[in-house]
């Protein structure tokens, strides 16, 4: 009995042996028939010419993946011919506006002047303006050579002279302090003016004095 089992299993061994073997030479045999065999479908697929596949890549060459935005895709237009002379001088009058409109820009960005050298000039201008204002004076026919004030007053402190200064402003008249050392003190005095002839300084003189501010001089400047 016992030699009987070994006989059906070495038997069986046997079997599945070969049965393997079988199995790869079937599996050898299909696989060089379908490397062989002509594949269906692709090989009824007409094969494509060498003018076809240039003439496919010029086809692509100017293809724009966004003409469904706008309509279809044109095929871009050939370079024109060069331009002629006149077109060249389009050109540079074109080359010559913009550089015209640059240095015009240019030209105009100036820098602001500073304060000092706005007021500067403004103190300049004035000294000018004075300057042809007494030449011209001086150039009219018996012009007089002086400039003319109304005193009001000379006072030793200031606070007498601002006093003094204000009851004339309530008064309508425009007063001013000028300072002035006098027998070694320093005094202040009241002034009305400038004016330019002796007969207006003299009419002020007279309506101070019936005011009643104060004996009033008659002061005489050189221009």
């Amino acid at each position: 009995m016992a030699s009987n089992g070994k006989t059906q299993r070495g038997g069986f061994g046997v079997g599945v042996v070969v049965g393997l073997l079988v199995g790869l030479v079937l599996a050898l045999g299909v696989a060089l028939y379908v490397t062989k065999a002509p594949i269906p479908f692709m090989d009824k697929v007409p094969q494509r010419t060498a003018e076809q596949d240039a003439a496919e890549i010029e086809k692509n060459r100017h293809w724009d993946p966004n003409s469904p935005l706008h309509g279809k895709n044109p095929a871009r237009p050939a370079p024109g011919p060069a331009r002629t002379d006149s077109g060249n001088g389009t050109a540079a009058a074109a080359q010559e506006r913009v550089a015209s409109a640059v240095a015009n820009a240019a030209a105009a960005v100036v820098p602001a002047p500073s304060a000092p050298a706005r007021a500067a000039s403004a103190a300049a201008a004035r000294a000018s303006a004075t300057a042809a204002t007494a030449a011209s004076a001086s150039a009219r026919p018996g012009a007089d050579a002086f400039v003319y004030f109304v005193q009001v007053g000379a006072y030793v402190s200031t606070d007498d002279a601002e006093q003094q200064r204000a009851k004339l402003a309530m008064g309508g008249l425009k007063a001013r302090i000028t300072e002035r050392e006098q027998a070694g003190r320093l005094m202040y005095r009241v002034r009305l003016g400038p004016f330019e002839t002796r007969e207006d300084a003299e009419r002020m003189r007279d309506q101070t004095t019936a005011s009643g501010y104060g004996e009033a001089a008659l002061v005489r400047v050189p221009r």
